[in-house]
């Protein structure tokens, strides 16, 4: 059967996919309904990788990664480095690491993990979160205490939240790593990072 001849509920388990292109890369992304913005990039994560500075070698983690936006770019960004993505939906997770296999991504992969709780001892260059407007307090406290115990000195953490989050996010920063700069701030959302000095 081809897929518009099948029963509704088929159709919608088939897997969603588009192409897109991100920081001058041409990507091809499948997803599925019950994640993060199936259908295409999200403006948030567009405005985010638009104003990302990575080195080629970099080591990144993409926390929350759905189906691998963030991560898979940073992974043709340093194609040097290595990514780990996470995310605490196994779905998301299946996902991310079938759109590595498909952008033909070898130095990425996602894991199943609830904020950065499965991570050992690895040090990142850069962490990135497109953090959910209701991640609530007690999780944005352990993914900023857990950032900051596994960046390298100098390594930054970069997010992009909605603008009604902005200036929690900076108190927030403040508090945690002692420092904040806005990167961008957008119609709907905000781009921010914090440097651990030491």
């Amino acid at each position: 059967m081809t897929p518009a001849k099948l029963p509704l509920t088929e159709q919608l388990r088939q897997p969603i996919q588009f192409d897109t292109q991100l920081r001058g890369f041409p990507f091809r992304f499948q997803s599925t309904w019950g994640v993060f913005s199936p259908r295409e990039v999200d403006e948030g994560s567009r405005l985010m990788l638009d104003y990302i500075d990575i080195k080629e070698d970099a080591d990144c983690f993409d926390l929350g990664c759905g189906y691998g936006v963030l991560g898979i770019t940073l992974a043709k960004l340093a194609p040097k480095g290595q990514v780990i993505m996470a995310d605490k939906d196994f779905v998301a997770v299946n996902f991310a690491n079938q759109n590595v296999k498909l952008n033909g991504i070898n130095n990425a992969k996602a894991i199943l993990s609830n904020g950065l709780e499965q991570l050992e001892d690895q040090t990142f260059d850069l962490i990135v979160s497109n953090i959910p407007a209701k991640v609530g307090n007690e999780m944005l406290t352990l993914f900023l205490n857990d950032a900051l115990h596994h960046l390298k000195p100098g390594g930054q953490f970069v997010v992009v939240t909605i603008n009604g989050l902005r200036q929690y996010m900076k108190r927030n920063f403040n508090e945690v790593f002692g420092n904040y700069t806005k990167l961008k701030q957008g119609k709907n959302y905000t781009v921010a990072s914090a440097t651990k000095l030491s």
